[in-house]
């Protein structure tokens, strides 16, 4: 089951009045463990503060919608500001925004209360949701001049080139039902090319509900239909989908529904990674642990580098599972004994085997270790990352000297004896040359991957 937040949702209207205790059942069942309730105005604003009083696991928001911008007063933003700072479960200012498509408030009221909203989040340290309709880059400009970077687009509706505006602006982008209409072709094209660590889900409920339920009233309980369009889009899992972006919602909001434990084995699509050292050959330049120790929604930063007992204890009896992969924030091989031990009782079970590695085994334990993994282990994922050895020693800091990109070459070369399934891969890093790279993987005889950059697991 998986663990989702709706981070966007209006069910203090009356729409919900009727089946209200039902409805929360329906998100539970569905895995939606949590809720952001978003004030649009002075009064569901403090609806959002009530509800979330009452629900250990709802949060809300205060804020001014565009819409309702006309007349708004200063004694009525101090009223807000007032409770924001004083309501514990407000998590975020919002919603606000500019809407030049309706229009409902003059354009010089709506930018007059945004403003005062994007100060008083600044002032209060709290993030901000932002509603932007037909209104991008005067949207943008004012988050910009305000100095706000921490927030999110709610219902994001531009396209790939203004998401990445964004996101280099430290905001995210919350994905509602409409990702799975049909005709929304240009919303699936920013799922699919931007960081799903920036992401989020929500619904916008009342409104926009998903296929196959468009046109009738939505719920926190369909923010599963998009989780899952999502999963489809990514190649992931819905679990996949759902750790993710709760630990975004975590991030972003401060809401304590994301678990921060330590993983030692660690699930991504059907496949269990284990993780057991964090220590490195190589200081890649390009690598995520130098910014932070999660992948997909998993924290990989070890407090120790566990034993035998302790790794097997973590992975316990895993079903579904296609492969087991020797794959944390650090290079596997240097605990060659472990690894052996470890992969010599899952073989037993039946699991195959996969290895990723930097390649610098051999030199790192001064002799060749790839007999020693000769039944033991499947296929193996090897970091060749460059043409040569001037940019590999740039790119990977390699220890090794000028040695460390032969060694990479000669432990490619040298796998497929004892080794069934053989991959050099390579990293889209800006400046570097694929194509040469992967003409050296032919050469060495094992096929070859691109990974892309900034996409980690």
């Amino acid at each position: 089951m998986p663990t989702i937040i709706d981070t966007h949702c209006h069910i203090y209207y009356d729409d919900f009045k009727l089946d209200w205790d039902q409805m929360l059942e329906r998100a539970e069942t569905a895995g939606v463990k949590g809720m952001i309730v978003v004030g649009a105005d002075a009064v569901s604003s403090q609806q959002a503060v009530e509800i979330a009083a009452s629900h250990p696991t709802i949060f809300c928001t205060v804020g001014i919608h565009p819409h309702d911008a006309q007349g708004v007063d200063e004694a009525t933003i101090t009223a807000l500001e007032e409770l924001a700072r004083t309501t514990p479960k407000c998590v975020a200012i919002g919603e606000i925004g500019l809407d030049f498509f309706k229009n409902r408030s003059p354009r010089e009221d709506q930018e007059r209360v945004f403003k005062r909203f994007l100060q008083m989040a600044k002032k209060l340290d709290k993030p901000v949701v932002i509603h932007d309709r037909d209104a991008h880059a005067e949207t943008l400009a004012m988050i910009k001049e305000a100095g706000v970077t921490k927030g999110v687009m709610h219902c994001f509706s531009g396209d790939l080139a203004f998401a990445r505006q964004c996101l280099e602006q430290g905001l995210y982008l919350s994905i509602p039902g409409t990702v799975t209409y049909p005709s929304n072709q240009q919303l699936r094209e920013v799922v699919r090319n931007v960081p799903l660590e920036r992401l989020l889900l929500e619904t916008d409920c009342p409104y926009l509900s998903p296929v196959p339920h468009r046109g009738k009233r939505n719920e926190p309980a369909y923010t599963r239909i998009t989780a899952e369009k999502v999963a489809e889009l990514r190649g992931l899992t819905v679990e996949d989908v759902g750790r993710i972006t709760t630990m975004n919602a975590g991030r972003l909001f401060g809401i304590p529904l994301w678990d921060e434990s330590t993983k030692i084995a660690y699930r991504i699509r059907n496949s269990l990674y284990l993780n057991i050292t964090n220590r490195c050959s190589n200081h890649c330049t390009f690598c995520a642990k130098f910014d932070e120790f999660t992948v997909k929604g998993h924290n990989l930063l070890l407090d120790h580098e566990p034993g035998f007992e302790e790794v097997m204890a973590a992975i316990g009896q895993p079903k579904d599972i296609d492969e087991v992969v020797f794959c944390g924030f650090g290079e596997s091989l240097l605990r060659l004994d472990l690894v052996k031990q470890v992969a010599q009782a899952l073989k037993q079970r039946g699991y195959p085997i996969r290895i990723n590695s930097d390649g610098q085994a051999n030199l790192a334990h001064g002799r060749n270790i790839l007999p020693e993994l000769a039944g033991l282990v499947d296929s193996i994922s090897i970091s060749l990352n460059a043409a040569d050895a001037v940019t590999y020693g740039k790119l990977c800091n390699t220890p090794f000297g000028e040695a460390g990109w032969q060694g990479v070459c000669d432990f490619l070369r040298e796998a497929p004896r004892y080794i069934p399934d053989v991959t050099a891969t390579a990293v889209t890093v800006p400046g570097i040359d694929i194509e040469a790279c992967r003409r050296v993987a032919e050469e060495l005889g094992v096929k070859f991957r691109v990974r892309e950059y900034a996409e980690v697991g």
